[in-house]
């Protein structure tokens, strides 16, 4: 990667911290539709993985209740690695225009979801049945397009749990999903070792981005901005759908 490049990557992931640290939206469904907009989908999974990564273990060890998480949502975080395992196998044969109107549409399915917050409930009986399909469907696409909200966020929400258990919950599954994602796309030639030490680099833009992000929180009306990140997100990912 020459330096132009890296700092364009840069950019952009310091401007997904920002928005992650200011509105406490997905870091990677930020940082991916700019950086797509820029590389090819391969290179921008690559470069979000470690980071993605790096941005929610704050979160994760502040948010407490880790073991009984673990526990709770054990099929879905099982479920995840098959997932994974067969969205990378997929991203190494199928066109990657496929995969990047994929992308568009689950960025574009994630903004809409955000705005509109309709009202979701899962009755007892079927919360753990269905971790199953969630988490296997939830890593597939994570594997595919490197997003990694969908339909985790649907699902979690629909379980009302508190705002620590919530945030725990998708925390761990990121947490997980990114760990396993860094294995594959090495095992699978997707990343090479040189391409892992560049992706932990921009941990360094991420997390000042973040910092930043957080402190502008208390001066700006973040309802507006939440809603404005989310229109431009969703008008990237019909860029990505139609084409650049």
């Amino acid at each position: 990667m020459e330096l132009p490049v890296i700092a364009l990557a840069a950019l952009g992931l310091f401007l997904a911290g920002i928005v992650k640290g200011a509105t406490g939206l997905g870091y990677s469904s930020c940082a991916l539709p700019f950086l797509v907009a820029a590389f090819d989908l391969k290179t921008a999974i690559i470069l979000v993985v470690v980071p993605a990564m790096a941005s929610n273990l704050a979160v994760m060890w502040s948010a407490g209740h880790i073991r009984e998480t673990a526990e709770r949502f054990s099929y879905f975080y099982i479920s995840t690695v098959p997932g994974i395992c067969l969205g990378i196998l997929a991203l190494t044969y199928v066109e990657q225009r496929f995969a990047e109107i994929l992308l568009g549409l689950l960025i574009i399915c994630y903004s809409l979801y955000s705005v509109l917050r309709p009202p979701l409930f899962l009755a007892t009986r079927f919360q753990r049945p269905l971790q199953i399909p969630a988490g296997f469907f939830n890593g597939f696409f994570t594997g595919l397009t490197g997003s990694q909200v969908l339909p985790l966020l649907p699902y979690m929400l629909s379980l009302k749990l508190d705002p620590d258990r919530f945030v725990q919950a998708v925390n761990l599954s990121v947490m997980l999903s990114a760990a396993i994602m860094v294995i594959m796309l090495l095992i699978s030639g997707i990343m090479s070792w040189s391409a892992l030490g560049y992706s932990a680099l921009c941990i360094v833009p991420a997390l000042a981005g973040i910092a930043i992000g957080a402190r502008g929180r208390r001066l700006i009306p973040t309802t507006h901005f939440r809603t404005v990140v989310l229109a431009i997100l969703a008008i990237i990912g019909l860029f990505l759908i139609i084409g650049r």
